[in-house]
Formats: C-alpha cells, sequence, structure tokens
C-alpha cells in the first residue's frame, strides 16, 4: 500500500495541474523575498544613511552584506516559506488525485479559507522545525539522521493524513481513524521525510505528501469499510 500510493504520487508530480501550484508557491515565494529585500534596503536608506553620512561607505558596505546574507538566507527559506504558500493550493492537489485514480467516489469537501491558511502554518512550522532538526543534529553524529527521520514521519506522517482524511470526515472520525492506522501512517510519514531530505526535490514536498497521503487515506477506508462488512456477515452454520 506504501509503495504503490509513494508511486502514484511520484507519477503526478510533474503533470501540467501539479506544475502549476509549483509555479505559483514558488512565484509568491520570490515575490515575498524580493519584498522583504526592498522593505530591509528602505529601512536602511530611511535610518542609517542619514546617521552615517559622514561614513557613506559603511552604508553601502551594509547594504552589500545584507544583500549577500538574503542570497545565502534565501537558499534556506525557499522551502519553508514556499511551503505556506503551497499549503493554500492543498485541497487543488487532492482534487486533481481523486478525480484522475478515483473518477467513481465522492469528492472530498475543501477546507474553508481559514482552516486551510491555519493547515499552511502548521505544515510551514513542520518544514522549519525539519531544517532546524537538520542543523542541530550535526552535533550528534551517527544518531543525527535516525532523529530527522523519526520525528518528521510522526509529524508529517500525521499532519498530511489528517488532512486528507478531513476532505471525507468530522475532525473525530479522522483522529480515530488514524491511530487506529498508525504504523502505515508513520511509515508513509518516513517516505515523505526521506523524499524532504533531498535538497531542490524537497520544494515538491507539499505536493508529494498530500498526493500520497489521499492514496493512504483511500487504501486505510477502503479496508475499514471492507473490516465493516465482514463484521457484519452472518456467522457460517
Amino acid at each position: 500500500m506504501i509503495i504503490q500510493s509513494a508511486r502514484l504520487a511520484i507519477s503526478q508530480l510533474f503533470e501540467k495541474n501539479f506544475r502549476s501550484v509549483l509555479w505559483k508557491s514558488l512565484g509568491m515565494t520570490i515575490v515575498l523575498l524580493i519584498l522583504v529585500w526592498f522593505i530591509l534596503e528602505a529601512l536602511v536608506s530611511t535610518f542609517l544613511t542619514p546617521v552615517l553620512g559622514p561614513w557613506p561607505w559603511v552604508a553601502t558596505a551594509i547594504v552589500w552584506l545584507m544583500g549577500t546574507g538574503m542570497f545565502i538566507g534565501a537558499g534556506f527559506l525557499i522551502g519553508p516559506v514556499s511551503a505556506i504558500f503551497a499549503g493554500l493550493f492543498l485541497d487543488e492537489i487532492a482534487e486533481r488525485v481523486e478525480e484522475r485514480h478515483y473518477p467513481d467516489d465522492r469528492q472530498g469537501t475543501p477546507m474553508a479559507l481559514i482552516p486551510s491558511i491555519i493547515l499552511a502554518v502548521k505544515f510551514t512550522l513542520f518544514v522549519i522545525a525539519a531544517n532546524l532538526f537538520a542543523l542541530m543534529l550535526v552535533l550528534l553524529p551517527g544518531i543525527n539522521f535516525a532523529i530527522f527521520f523519526f520525528v518528521n514521519a510522526l509529524l508529517l506522517g500525521r499532519e498530511y493524513f489528517q488532512f486528507s482524511a478531513m476532505r471525507f470526515r468530522s475532525e473525530a472520525d479522522a483522529n480515530a481513524l488514524r491511530r487506529a492506522h498508525g504504523l502505515e501512517i508513520f511509515l508513509s510519514g518516513l517516505v515523505i521525510a526521506g523524499f524532504m531530505a533531498v535538497p531542490l526535490l524537497n520544494l515538491l514536498t507539499p505536493l508529494f505528501a498530500t498526493a500520497m497521503m489521499v492514496h493512504v487515506h483511500k487504501a486505510v477506508s477502503a479496508r475499514r469499510h471492507d473490516e465493516r462488512q465482514d463484521s457484519q456477515k452472518p456467522a457460517a452454520a
């Protein structure tokens, strides 16, 4: 189930509808980072330049250092920040997966705007936490990778499955289903964590994780339905 779900998710990643979400989220990220640069440059020009009037070269050096720092920082920030915007389009991704692979099933219900924003922020916090873990765990050779994958498997598996399940279920029912299939969801989270650990490829994490968990949710829901039907069959004489 898990390998099949990952394979199906990867096969759809570079389709037109998925690419449009990627470009939208990356485009918004780049615009935001450029906007932050202009704001910082304006603050330096407004407040520091007048104070450093006798030493204009100092103001120029500060601007150049700030630009260098922004350039380096963008390499670390583009993943987490793009996750914010990608989180706003997760319903769109889930709909595309459902339409292609489950056309005869009932389509999920998109989340309202405010909950989707909250979910996007949560995803972003998880990605930031993962990057901080990756940075801090360098000091713990031998167990750093194990801790990184374990923690992120728990967090990412839980949150992306929760999102996929809540398109069809109440929050309480989604939580109950997640607990009943905790091992499968944790192992799916391990696959997502491995995907996220690959540079550049990690920009696709929200898309891949959403698509994969739609398949996982469908699989465990079908199994639950079959188990209920078997339990309702009359016992053999």
